[in-house]
């Protein structure tokens, strides 16, 4: 969803893989990002609407893919946990030889 939001009116599939690979340095395979876009379309916190056919696409409409007002509450909540999560640590060390 922080994809969607980041890309904002040009999200669509590609775009949308491209930005999370970005992100997380991580490549989702087109199959798990479709299926968790349909879940989330779902539940309500995205829509989609469907662009022009191109001539440079064969035709094939893009499918392009939008918060709602729903998914734009759930993104802000998730941000703020994390920054209540987060609170506090200023200085974050993992030498501290205790093994953890």
């Amino acid at each position: 969803m922080l994809a969607i939001w980041r890309l904002q009116d040009d999200a669509y599939g590609v775009k949308i893989r491209k930005q999370i690979k970005e992100m997380a340095g991580k490549t989702v395979s087109y199959g798990a990002l479709y299926f968790t876009l349909e879940q989330v379309t779902k539940k309500g916190y995205v829509a989609r609407t469907v662009g022009d056919p191109t001539p440079v696409r064969g035709g094939c409409s893009k499918i392009y893919y939008h918060l709602t007002d729903r998914g734009k509450k759930a993104l802000k909540s998730t941000y703020q946990l994390q920054m209540d999560i987060w609170e506090g640590l200023s200085d974050l060390s993992f030498d501290s030889g205790n093994g953890t």
